[in-house]
């Protein structure tokens, strides 16, 4: 499955921008730009949580904007702007990157160590 989605003003959900986002199985890429053009690509596998927005505005034109939280050098955290479908998108990016964790065979590991860190030992046992 792929989706192709333009990011739109949030007058009226026009996509009137020059930012469209692709969402595919293995990556998201995003272009930016009209006469200085720019490509970013973020593998899915990286992405270990999403989160979906909706202001007031966008619940009223019918869009929504997706946050995607990861290990990507360039963009730790990947936001999707005034998209359509964005809560399709969000399930499908959720699913997805956990699909190719378990492809790629990936560990996420996670820092505890903030919660041992203060723990108090008790001599008096």
């Amino acid at each position: 499955m792929k989706f192709t989605e333009k990011k739109r003003w949030l007058f009226f959900g026009l996509p009137w921008t020059f930012t469209t986002y692709t969402v595919s199985d293995e990556f998201i890429t995003v272009n930016t730009g009209l006469f200085h053009k720019q490509e970013n690509d973020c593998y899915m596998y990286k992405i270990v949580d999403t989160r979906l927005c909706n202001s007031f505005w966008e619940r009223i034109f019918g869009l929504g904007t997706v946050h995607c939280f990861g290990g990507d050098v360039t963009n730790p955290t990947l936001t999707l702007s005034h998209i359509k479908l964005a809560k399709e998108i969000k399930n499908f990016i959720l699913e997805t990157s956990e699909e190719q964790r378990m492809q790629r065979r990936t560990l996420n590991a996670q820092n505890i160590a903030g919660q041992f860190g203060t723990a108090i030992i008790d001599d008096e046992m």
